[in-house]
């Protein structure tokens, strides 16, 4: 787990090594262990290591070729990459090093950019082509790894944080209205959009190769959602294989090696697997004081059963600094709530091992999360409803109840205006952290109009229409796959355990057992009863049903209470103040008296408050702070001075 950046130099003198300095040393805390640098007359490579495979200096980036005709620079790890050492290894090939970044070398100069097809594991490279003039940047299949990129002064600048982007002198990014508009509904910016115009995350499976006359992107790899019936059988056996190959490629490290055990499904399934390999597993859980979303008791259930190592901590602090400190470390607006837990399990698992495996994965690819079971419900609703509400009558409804009900309207009136639209749109509104009639209420009239007809929504439809699925529930995976998964659950373990040099991997986002559970037909996922029927199944008998069928909680927090009482002063003094950067998209007063109303226990706005806060802690620090100047003059946010 590491830190890249770099530019190119095609016809003019870029840049030079401190740049590259100054670029790697705004994400220290990626890669801790050791710094290099390469520049030459056309590229320049930076990257920050945090060692995990050979810990020798051989292991050291940017590392070149033998013949020192490409060169280097890698965040991730390849999981079977000891496969294809000893192929390489027949063939005559020779290593200078046991680490799996020169296997990626070896790849390319076998297969060319058909290299990133036999890679397993979680990446971001960045790669040059001497002999042909040309840049390969490369994003892992999933999005587990970042990287941002953008082209300046005709000059192609990457990175993985925006942070070391801004570090170059002259880079002044303008802020992207619609991706603002994005984060307050969906608490994140969707892939390959950033926040700034003009930067551009590589999505998740995606190629970009980079020559002084052209560029071309390409997608290499996408989730397929055709069925192919089996037996339950058949299926409990292939994905019992695969959960238990996919751990044991994981658990290869030179370095202490633990997991993230919160006591639900996903994570109790990987800490399993990891004690038929292991007799010493070191698992971490973190609680809260309420028990509403403390679920300590639970993990110990499991770290007993397979008497793991175990550590727990229940979280205390002075919540209004904890919160400031750690949004630092998302250079981009981000608002779901569970990075605060993510933030201290990663810290506690620091102190004990340098890797950590955990459950991401298992929700989106077996359709585990309760709003799959909410969304089937609206949609046999809409069914019944559907001779009622014609699209006349829909539309009238939904205009009454948007001027009888409150903006901070109940369920009920959620519900009428979900049931009133096509299932691809009644996903999004169900799901969006943003209630639209709210959103309308508080919107700045200017901004609204700069936005020229675009909404969110969109981010989700194009998904839902991309998706090669049959039914619909494929569908909506295929959405959380594309925008939730990669956009804010891996963003957030990413940022969060990076802040504590703490590299996390996920063996339930193996490629393989993502096409697999594809590829089963639905009824294997989402029941009459449960989401993940098929994971459950295969684990009845060696996890107790106490563990598999109990309710979900998640990583959850008690936003509502936060909001109320802990981030009440923090969010007056930071929101509410005169020049807040918010006032630009929304209504002050309207704002004010939402807030008020929240606070008298009237409404209940905690997660569009909570992300209100986050927008105005990141603004404070990347657009009005000593990092970037603000002016919205034309539509553009001209941001100047350098990250620090």
């Amino acid at each position: 787990m590491c830190g890249i950046a770099g530019f190119t130099r095609f016809g003019s003198p870029f840049g030079d090594e401190s740049l590259l300095h100054a670029m790697g040393d705004t994400m220290i805390h990626r890669g801790p262990d050791a710094s290099g640098t390469y520049i030459d007359s056309r590229i320049g490579l930076c990257h920050r290591r945090l060692s995990i495979i050979d810990l020798s200096e051989s292991g050291n980036q940017p590392m070149a070729s033998t013949g020192g005709g490409l060169q280097i620079v890698f965040n991730g790890e390849i999981y079977n990459f000891q496969e294809y050492r000893k192929q390489a290894l027949a063939e005559g090939y020779v290593f200078r090093s046991e680490s799996d970044t020169e296997v990626i070398l070896y790849l390319y100069h076998r297969y060319g950019l058909e290299f990133v097809q036999h890679l397993n594991g979680m990446f971001a490279i960045a790669l040059w082509d001497a002999g042909r003039q040309r840049l390969v940047l490369a994003r892992d299949r999933l999005g587990k790894k970042p990287l941002y990129y953008t082209l300046h002064n005709n000059q192609w600048l990457f990175a993985s944080e925006l942070k070391a982007l801004l570090a170059v002198p002259g880079f002044n990014p303008s802020l992207r209205r619609d991706a603002v508009a994005d984060f307050f509904f969906y608490q994140y910016v969707p892939d390959p959009k950033t926040v700034f115009r003009d930067v551009h995350k590589l999505a998740p499976g995606h190629m970009l190769v980079v020559t002084p006359e052209k560029h071309t992107l390409t997608r290499y790899w996408r989730i397929q959602y055709q069925t192919q019936e089996c037996s339950e059988e058949q299926a409990v056996e292939e994905l019992r294989h695969l959960i238990a190959d996919s751990v044991r490629m994981r658990m290869i490290s030179d370095v202490p090696l633990g997991a993230f055990l919160s006591g639900g499904v996903d994570s109790s399934v990987v800490v399993a697997n990891m004690a038929t390999l292991n007799e010493n597993t070191i698992t971490c859980s973190i609680g809260f004081e309420d028990k509403h979303f403390d679920e300590v008791s639970f993990a110990r259930q499991i770290a007993d059963q397979y008497a793991t190592s175990h550590t727990e901590f229940v979280v205390g602090y002075d919540l209004p600094q904890m919160v400031g400190e750690i949004s630092r470390y998302f250079d981009e607006p981000f608002a779901d709530p569970s990075y605060v837990p993510t933030y201290f399990v990663s810290q506690l698992a620091r102190r004990k091992v340098t890797v950590a495996l955990a459950g991401d994965g298992g929700d989106e690819c077996f359709a585990g999360y309760s709003k799959y079971k909410i969304d089937r419900l609206e949609n046999r609703l809409r069914q019944w409803s559907r001779p009622v509400l014609t699209p006349f009558f829909a539309t009238s409804l939904a205009r009454l109840f948007k001027s009888l009900l409150p903006p901070t309207g109940g369920k009920l009136g959620t519900l009428l205006r979900t049931l009133s639209v096509n299932p691809a749109e009644g996903f999004f509104l169900s799901n969006a952290f943003f209630r639209q009639p709210l959103w309308d209420d508080l919107v700045d009239p200017e901004f609204d109009k700069s936005l020229a007809g675009y909404h969110p929504r969109d981010v989700t439809l194009n998904h839902y229409t991309d998706a090669d699925s049959e039914d619909h529930l494929g569908r909506i995976q295929y959405v959380d796959q594309m925008t939730y998964l990669p956009g804010d659950i891996l963003v957030k373990v990413d940022r969060m355990s990076m802040a504590h040099s703490l590299e996390t991997r996920a063996p339930l986002l193996d490629y393989r057992l993502v096409e697999f559970a594809a590829k089963l037909p639905s009824r294997y996922k989402l029941s009459d009863h449960e989401g993940k029927h098929i994971l459950k199944k295969a684990y009845e008998g060696e996890l107790s049903n106490h563990i598999l069928y109990r309710k979900k909680m998640g990583f959850s927090v008690p936003l509502r209470d936060w909001m109320r009482d802990d981030l009440s002063s923090l969010f007056e003094r930071v929101v509410l103040r005169p020049d807040a950067g918010v006032s630009q998209i929304m209504q002050p007063g309207k704002l004010r008296r939402v807030w008020q109303a929240h606070r008298d226990g009237k409404a209940n706005c905690s997660a569009e408050l909570w992300s209100i806060l986050n927008y105005e802690l990141w603004w404070s620090r990347y657009v009005a702070g000593q990092m970037l100047e603000d002016s919205f003059d034309g539509g553009r946010t001209s941001l100047g001075a350098k990250a620090g």
